[in-house]
């Protein structure tokens, strides 16, 4: 689906390099091929001469000669940056916007009509190859173009479809989900320490349980709850410790915070 079609990253900040660098690793399109843009030159010498890319500071050119346009831009910068390539934008190419807040309405009443634009909510695992991205059809995209989104993304973790009216909640819970278990990790390597632990092993003990509880869950046909109670004895160590999660209402904390980020979410696509 990629075979020879010109593909350009507008925005060659971290996530826009990563998904780059994600598409030459995974063989889905050559370097030569794949075409960066930034507003900052000493970027572009970053990206040219480190990623080995190719790069312009001319957004036009570049989206003129490209059958897929990957907007990675920052969100306050999109109006612009929109405005500066509709000339140039044709039925026949792909429209995929990877900016907070930013609605398929919003990029198709700015762009010629009938644009096929997508959306998507990455993460910032995805840096590691191990994102969570939700992807959703604007109103003239097609199923092939849900297609070839999804395999972009599925190179840097995983994607699912969703309905773009669940694109806050999805912000809420995989966008900002990250820095939650950050937290998490950040609250376990101080309590190794108080615990009597090196810091630089309660760390690596840290983050490999979080990894490994993960992976648990993703592989096994049981649910949380299930594996939960299957490391929980009566009366046992992690009874006890459970015990005072509970006690802290951990679960309705969360609940708490996803529907906090959820709503800022929100508020942010209204311009507030």
């Amino acid at each position: 689906m990629f075979k020879d079609k010109k593909i350009a990253v507008i925005g060659g900040g971290k996530m826009g390099s990563i998904i780059a660098q994600a598409l030459a690793a995974k063989k889905l399109s050559p370097k030569k091929n794949i075409v960066i843009t930034d507003i900052d030159q000493g970027r572009l010498d970053f990206i040219s001469s480190t990623m080995r890319f190719p790069v312009s500071g001319d957004n036009k050119k570049v989206v003129k000669n490209a059958a897929i346009i990957i907007l990675a831009v920052k969100p306050q910068n999109m109006r612009e940056t929109l405005n500066e390539i509709a000339p140039f934008i044709r039925k026949s190419k792909v429209i995929i916007s990877i900016a907070a807040g930013i609605t398929t309405s919003l990029i198709e009443s700015i762009l010629p009509e009938k644009s096929r634009v997508l959306r998507v909510m990455p993460n910032t695992p995805a840096l590691a190859g191990e994102g969570a991205a939700a992807v959703a059809k604007g109103k003239y995209a097609t199923n092939a173009d849900l297609k070839l989104t999804r395999a972009i993304f599925d190179a840097v973790g995983i994607s699912v479809e969703v309905e773009e009216k669940f694109m806050d909640a999805v912000t809420g819970l995989s966008g900002s989900g990250p820095a939650y278990f950050f937290m998490i990790i950040e609250a376990l390597i101080e309590a190794g320490e108080k615990v009597g632990l090196d810091r630089e092993l309660a760390a690596k003990l840290s983050m490999q349980t979080m990894l490994g509880a993960a992976k648990l869950c993703l592989q096994s046909d049981k649910e949380p709850a299930q594996l939960r109670e299957m490391v929980t004895s009566p009366g046992g160590t992690t009874a006890a410790g459970l015990k005072v999660l509970q006690e802290g209402k951990i679960r309705e904390t969360f609940i708490a915070a996803v529907e906090a980020a959820t709503a800022r979410s929100k508020e942010l696509a209204a311009g507030k």
